[in-house]
């Protein structure tokens, strides 16, 4: 089993200026790791002490690029950024909402995780956490396209980790509910604190576990899984 030493890594958190992405930035430098880049759109918007602001839209290949160049020392890469378009796959006027979480949720972590690849390779493997969530197998058709974005994004998940084993790359899979963050400000439901799932994330990568279900939905639902649409 591959697992991974938080204190003294060199870690990247993509969407680290606000929300969860800032979380597990925080939560990694109280851990102990010795460099924590924090990837924003815009870095001036990253203050907090101990982080390292890097500008960086996973959308775009030029940042992404420049990104994987700048933070070369990085051996865990968590990519946390993402977008969560409110609109149905049937009703909405175009498909511009479903692209957009797809561009982002899908093809935005897919380039970050093509550029980092070899990046943990060189610096001995290291691990890679791409975040999900409960929508990845539970459909709202209010989120529609975000449900899309996130299931295709955990397949993708599975196929990198047996891309990566070779290396030696621990792939971890976070999966959660609502958290209480931005995202989900107008969901009345029972929400886990940003600083909760930071501390299942980093537990996880201290086992060398390959997912993490954070909350008792999340856990619930994807114990579900084998059951068939009318039984669940």
């Amino acid at each position: 089993m591959t697992t991974f030493e938080i204190a003294g890594c060199t870690a990247l958190v993509t969407g680290a200026n606000r929300g969860l992405g800032r979380a597990i930035a925080l939560a990694l430098v109280a851990a102990g790791a010795a460099t924590v880049y924090a990837g924003a759109r815009d870095p001036r918007t990253v203050t907090d002490p101990g982080l390292v602001p890097v500008g960086l839209d996973i959308t775009d290949p030029a940042d992404v690029a420049a990104a994987a160049e700048r933070c070369a020392d990085t051996n865990l890469l968590v990519n946390n950024a993402g977008v969560m378009h409110r609109s149905s796959l049937l009703t909405a006027p175009t498909f511009d909402d479903a692209r957009a979480d797809l561009e982002t949720n899908l093809f935005g972590t897919l380039s970050m995780s093509r550029a980092f690849a070899p990046v943990l390779g060189r610096n001995g493997g290291g691990a890679l956490v791409n975040m999900l969530s409960v929508l990845s197998w539970l459909p709202l058709p209010q989120v529609g396209g975000y449900g899309v974005s996130k299931a295709a994004a955990w397949s993708m998940t599975n196929a990198l980790r047996e891309e990566l084993r070779g290396q030696s790359t621990l792939v971890v899979a976070a999966h959660a509910a609502f958290i209480d963050t931005d995202m989900a400000a107008d969901v009345d439901q029972p929400k886990t604190s940003p600083e909760d799932v930071a501390r299942h994330i980093l537990d996880v990568l201290g086992s060398g576990r390959e997912e993490v279900l954070v909350d008792d939905l999340t856990r619930h639902v994807k114990a579900g899984l084998s059951a068939t649409a009318g039984e669940r």
